[in-house]
């Protein structure tokens, strides 16, 4: 799945298990948690595998189970710690959902069920079957690969595969804006309560 794709089924699914467990709508923190853990598998492993070639596909440490579960272990202790449990538990989710939406993504494209790209560093052989040679590096790869999405997405005979991911993309913004629009609704105050004080210290100054 493209990093964009993730991002959209990690908010979606965490809205709606906000909603159905907690009865509210996700925090700024929270969405940002869940949005960043989605991807960030994906930039882990594609920029060390097509920039540095630490390993030979983008499927590595960052998409590994083995990495994984610990990681968002110790995130969600380390968030419960500081009286964060619900962040943990959204880059939790976040980071555990891009795993088999990985998987499944493989199958519905390719008809192939690559479970090995979860299980590094075991099974690496057939990892070495679907390695590409180094070439481009990760923002000339990234952008090629891009083309080509591109290129299938405005072509004018969308697969049903592209289709459903623009239903989810317009469902997930659309319950973004029914949450109230984390993480912007956020940064918008922030910047207000900035300026507000601001003013409120000139003011003072020019009144002494």
């Amino acid at each position: 799945m493209w990093p964009w794709e993730h991002a959209i089924m990690g908010y979606l699914v965490y809205s709606l298990f906000c909603h159905a467990y907690y009865r509210e709508s996700p925090g700024g923190l929270e969405a940002f948690a869940v949005v960043f853990a989605s991807v960030l598998p994906d930039l882990i492993d594609k920029p060390l595998a097509w920039e540095f070639e630490v390993f030979e596909i983008g499927y590595a440490i960052g998409h590994s189970i083995f990495f994984a579960v610990p990681l968002s272990i110790a995130v969600g202790a380390l968030a419960r710690s500081y009286g964060r449990s619900r962040t943990g538990i959204a880059f939790a989710l976040g980071y555990l959902l891009h795993l088999p939406a990985d998987v499944v993504d493989g199958y519905v494209r390719d008809g192939h069920f690559s479970v090995w790209i979860i299980l590094w560093p075991f099974r690496q052989d057939e990892a070495h079957l679907h390695a590409h040679e180094h070439g481009p590096g990760f923002l000339e790869q990234f952008f090629r690969l891009l083309g080509v999405y591109s290129h299938e997405l405005f072509s004018g005979d969308p697969s049903t595969y592209i289709l459903l991911q623009l239903g989810m993309a317009g469902l997930a913004g659309l319950l973004w804006l029914y949450d109230g629009a984390p993480v912007l609704r956020e940064s918008v105050l922030g910047a207000k309560r900035v300026v507000e004080t601001t003013v409120d210290r000139l003011v003072e100054t020019r009144s002494r």
